[in-house]
């Protein structure tokens, strides 16, 4: 990961990201001049897809662009600054450096392109870009269509625990937070999450927010295919990874 320092704050970037690299690339508007804007994603706020096409060679890769929002209670007083306290502690620095050591250590995490931070005073607002998982989506937009196999949750399950066993914290481990493709899964959106001792303790935790999470999806979407026997088989992927 390099720092590139701009007028704002700084841009830090991965070495597979184009050395050319503006606070531009981190605005939608940019990306929607040049007609680059593919879509959309609508939670509490908008992710957005965009095709960089940067150089002839590279005309398949999509981006993520997203956009660091506070959240509970203190978004009533402030949506998206945050205390500075130092370039490489805040968000969206901190996630694109978790992001490039598990990408370059062969994880199942999108591929890490920038992040931006723009101060003002003693605080800041960030931004990241990463690469779009190709042929992906979320477990919730998954489980709503069909059902997976129980080979499919066993490697579900397998997957997290080599997570688990490296010792990554994923501080929002949930339904929507996992990928699939056609014979993958991929963890996402790693903010304010860590490398940390690995420990029955936080790990139990992290499992019992994902159980909460699907419970919660299917409450909402009783359809949702879901069950207890697919939690089971889960865990039977996560003890045996």
């Amino acid at each position: 990961m390099q720092i590139k320092q701009t007028s704002q704050g700084a841009i830090a970037y991965c070495v597979t990201a184009a050395q050319a690299i503006t606070t531009e690339w981190f605005d939608v508007s940019f990306w929607q001049q040049l007609g680059a804007v593919t879509g959309s994603s609508k939670g509490r706020y908008t992710t957005w897809f965009v095709k960089p096409a940067l150089n002839k060679a590279d005309t398949e890769s999509e981006w993520v662009l997203r956009h660091y929002y506070r959240g509970g209670l203190i978004e009533k007083l402030s949506k998206d600054k945050y205390l500075f306290t130092g370039l490489h502690r805040t968000r969206a620095v901190a996630e694109l450096a978790l992001l490039t050591q598990l990408f370059n250590e062969g994880f199942s995490v999108p591929r890490p392109i920038a992040a931006n931070v723009e101060r003002s005073g003693l605080h800041y607002r960030a931004d990241i870009i990463i690469e779009r998982v190709e042929g992906a989506q979320d477990l919730v937009a998954r489980l709503s269509k069909e059902v997976m196999t129980d080979q499919q949750w066993r490697q579900l399950g397998s997957c997290i625990a080599k997570f688990h066993q490296r010792g990554v914290y994923h501080a929002d481990l949930n339904a929507k937070n996992i990928l699939i493709t056609d014979d993958e899964f991929y963890l996402i959106d790693f903010d304010r999450g860590e490398i940390r001792a690995p420990k029955t303790k936080w790990q139990t935790a992290n499992l019992s927010r994902l159980l909460r999470s699907f419970n919660k999806e299917k409450g909402k979407l009783p359809a949702l295919a879901f069950t207890e026997s697919n939690w089971q088989e889960l865990l039977k992927g996560y003890s045996k990874p």
